[in-house]
């Protein structure tokens, strides 16, 4: 047996200064609590001494000896953290209240550090139980994730600070003479009223099946990869690697993907194939085709692809295929989960995110059959959540004698920083591609 067993990161000596300052000075509460809480001090003492502080403080009541005594007695507890002489003792070990953010600081930097020794510990034991190896990953990626997320947690920031880093992006952009602001979609009308994919935005594509919206979001994904040389991470939950790079390369080398399908090329669709494969395969395209992905998994790969090879833009198809861990109240409340962890990692992640919809069949019953933002399946959260959102429309699936044939709308529905409206695109359906109407005016459309 172990005589002098380790104990557990923690210092006294600050939660004790901590406490002291918080007494001392009421101005000193509100710094130590932007930064840590109860569960923080490695003491119990400590922790309850903490609260009851809190507790005055929330009642706008003072804090010192006298009232923090009398609100531990009726909570029963002054005893049990060492009596009136304790209390008098945090306020004369030469505490100076203007260090209590250093203090609190010392205290939060300790408490990470029990928490990692603890899921370490709980990883192990679960481990020799025989738990699944995805299961336990899972269980320290999401302990790992919440103590970072508590550790990134920003404070006010004064305007004058952000408004010099407002004026210096307008400086730039006005010395680029740049058309657009964000990540080049490659189609200019679109980019001309998003202003490009914007970092940090969730911009969500919906539409009702067989609207082509797999090909709009890999349509996206090459544009950025090849023109922009944007490095793009796709998470396809619904299609194969395979088909997804079947699809990029009828589109990039414009050859029918029925040709591709059943393998009947031309002898210069074979010079187009070639050139298109070399063309692809310097995209720093990055493709997985995990099933039922969790925002977790997601994360994490994101986060290797981020610090290997750098990360400019996220596609997923689609976002009611993903899975959450544990149990959720309702669908309803998974896929508001889903679309919240989404927009986080748009965030973390510093970079455009492109989640792909299914529709409700509403528009099915509607003679309008235009989509709208009540369609968005199972939860109104995804609208709250998204940016952008945008819907696929073409009159000619609905209407096989439609004068718009092979004509798509771009629905513009939301744009949390622009104007709403519409972008007309040409579907080329047998390429699985969509292209600028402009282009398209005087070419023969298929």
């Amino acid at each position: 047996m172990e005589l002098n067993p380790k104990l557990p990161p923690h210092n006294i000596e600050a939660e004790q200064s901590a406490l002291g300052a918080m007494i001392l000075d009421k101005g000193a509460i509100s710094d130590v609590v932007e930064i840590i809480e109860s569960g923080d001090f490695y003491k119990e003492a400590h922790s309850e001494i903490f609260s009851a502080i809190l507790r005055l403080y929330g009642r706008n009541e003072p804090v010192d000896i006298v009232t923090l005594s009398d609100d531990l007695t009726r909570a029963g507890m002054l005893e049990a953290v060492g009596g009136i002489e304790y209390l008098s003792d945090l306020t004369s070990f030469g505490v100076l209240s203007t260090n209590a953010r250093h203090y609190a600081t010392i205290i939060e930097e300790k408490s990470m550090l029990r928490t990692l020794i603890r899921t370490s510990s709980e990883v192990l034991e679960r481990g020799y139980d025989n738990e699944g190896a995805d299961t336990l990953l899972e269980f320290a990626e999401q302990t790992i994730f919440d103590i970072s997320q508590k550790k990134n947690r920003m404070g006010l920031e004064p305007i004058r600070e952000v408004l010099i880093k407002a004026y210096e992006r307008i400086e730039a952009l006005y010395a680029s003479k740049a058309s657009i602001t964000g990540l080049s979609t490659g189609f200019k009308d679109l980019d001309y009223k998003l202003s490009g994919l914007q970092k940090s935005d969730l911009v969500l594509v919906a539409a009702r099946p067989s609207m082509g919206k797999t090909a709009f979001a890999l349509n996206l994904c090459q544009n950025a990869a090849l023109r922009n040389d944007a490095s793009v991470a796709v998470f396809s939950l619904e299609m194969s690697k395979e088909q997804l790079v079947q699809r990029m390369l009828s589109s990039e080398a414009q050859i029918p993907m029925q040709n591709m399908r059943n393998g009947k090329l031309a002898e210069d669709d074979w010079v187009a194939l070639t050139k298109a494969m070399s063309k692809l395969s310097a995209a720093k395209i990055h493709i997985d085709d995990t099933p039922a992905i969790t925002p977790l998994e997601l994360r994490a790969k994101c986060r290797r692809l981020k610090m290997e090879k750098g990360l400019d833009m996220i596609m997923i198809d689609y976002l009611q295929l993903m899975n959450v861990s544990g149990r959720a109240e309702s669908r309803q409340q998974e896929i508001s989960t889903i679309s919240r962890s989404l927009k986080a990692i748009a965030r973390e992640m510093d970079c455009p995110v492109v989640a792909l919809s299914q529709l409700s069949r509403a528009p099915e019953l509607r003679a309008d059959h235009r989509p709208m933002l009540s369609d968005l399946r199972e939860s109104g959260a995804i609208e709250q959540d998204a940016d952008v959102v945008m819907f696929l429309y073409r009159d000619e699936y609905y209407d096989k004698e439609s004068e718009r044939k092979n004509i798509a709308d771009l629905i513009i529905a939301k744009q949390r920083n622009g104007e709403v409206g519409d972008v007309e695109l040409v579907w080329l359906g047998q390429y699985a591609k969509f292209a600028d109407k402009a282009h398209y005016v005087d070419e023969p459309v298929f």
